[in-house]
């Protein structure tokens, strides 16, 4: 049965005043996610949080979701606030000599460079290299590259796959930050094997901001050492008239990361959103994704820019003489919702556009260019 996109669309009040091309920067929300944390809050006060513990299940229910869409274990997956907490984890959690290498490609977004610049106070060597130069950069003293599944800047998309096989031949860990493309396009963990992926859901997993997932494989988790500490590190928590005294005996599973309390109504803000994306089939998202993103380009053409011709979410366009930040205030004043990034108009289109929200972008660009 073929996916009814308008009635999908009249799921998000937002897009009724704007014409939204800008998920890259963030995700609108359905009514249901709305509702969702609406129904949250109001179970708090009806039952006074007693069924506190109950939270933890829902959070148990969203793991599994994650767990579907990204294919993995439930196990395997911990809640962060934002992916570049996952990240700081692994960068603080490693043993790192004198020496180490971290690589990670060039116009990397600012967490997948920040992070693994301060390293270099311990000697650690920071490479940032053009996706040409690779594997070139890839030394016996690299012990991780960073890498994110679509550049935020310019629509990239590094053949994860590919580059995971060679990493895993010479022991170098792999760490996908997965924000600006899960939701949108299928991201197989079965497949990529990475170490860790971490994704912020405030993007295409249409999520409040403050809530996201990373998936630590189990081989990691052996050797990486929470880094938050708190009541729930200890593998027995839900014993609460009894808890643990002592030191805490962590949980195999990608749990005892999380350290303490959740947001849970955050939680289950998410939880909506992606069973709202795994009940329209992340197939069917990813082909209308993609479908969009191919019409967008040939529009751009079309009114002269200069469009890599990348496969993802992400469309960036450059038009010869004309200011890429004064073309995104414009087309705001005329309530087209795009950005500005590098030099690049930034264009990201979700399953909830439609062939009407690229006309109108075509024709206000068009009237201002």
């Amino acid at each position: 049965m073929a996916v009814d996109w308008n009635a999908i669309r009249a799921e998000f009040p937002a897009l009724a005043n704007w014409t939204y091309l800008n998920t890259a920067t963030f995700g609108q929300l359905p009514r249901a996610t709305v509702q969702a944390i609406n129904r949250h809050l109001a179970r708090r006060d009806e039952l006074a949080c007693s069924d506190f513990l109950s939270w933890f299940d829902d959070a148990d229910r969203l793991r599994g979701r994650v767990g579907q869409l990204v294919n993995c274990e439930a196990r395997d997956i911990a809640f962060v606030n934002s992916a570049n907490s996952a990240l700081s984890l692994l960068m603080g959690g490693l043993d790192w000599k004198p020496g180490d290498r971290i690589v990670a490609l060039q116009d990397e977004f600012p967490n997948n460079i920040y992070c693994p610049a301060v390293l270099e106070r311990v000697g650690v060597e920071f490479v940032e290299t053009p996706w040409e130069r690779f594997y070139d950069a890839i030394t016996p003293r690299t012990r991780l590259v960073v890498v994110s599944t679509v550049n935020y800047t310019n629509g990239f998309a590094p053949p994860l796959e590919e580059m995971a096989r060679f990493l895993r031949e010479r022991n170098v860990l792999f760490y996908v930050d997965g924000t600006q493309s899960v939701g949108a396009l299928r991201f197989d963990i079965g497949k990529v094997q990475p170490d860790m992926l971490a994704v912020h859901g405030y993007k295409w997993l249409l999520s409040p901001n403050g809530i996201g997932f990373m998936y630590v494989s189990p081989a990691l988790r052996e050797r990486l050492h929470p880094a938050v500490i708190g009541w729930r590190s200890h593998h027995a928590w839900r014993n609460v008239d009894n808890l643990h005294h002592g030191a805490p005996v962590f949980a195999a599973s990608a749990e005892k990361y999380e350290g303490g309390m959740l947001a849970s109504s955050l939680l289950c803000a998410m939880d909506a959103s992606i069973a709202m994306m795994l009940g329209i089939g992340v197939e069917e998202i990813e082909r209308r994704v993609r479908e969009l993103a191919a019409m967008l380009r040939q529009r751009l053409h079309g009114l002269g820019a200069q469009v890599p011709e990348f496969d993802s979410p992400i469309v960036a366009a450059r038009f010869d003489g004309r200011d890429a930040s004064e073309l995104a205030r414009r087309l705001k004043e005329r309530r087209v919702l795009v950005s500005a990034r590098h030099g690049n108009l930034r264009v990201s289109a979700h399953f909830y556009n439609t062939e009407e929200d690229l006309d109108r972008l075509e024709s206000e660009l068009r009237a201002l260019l």
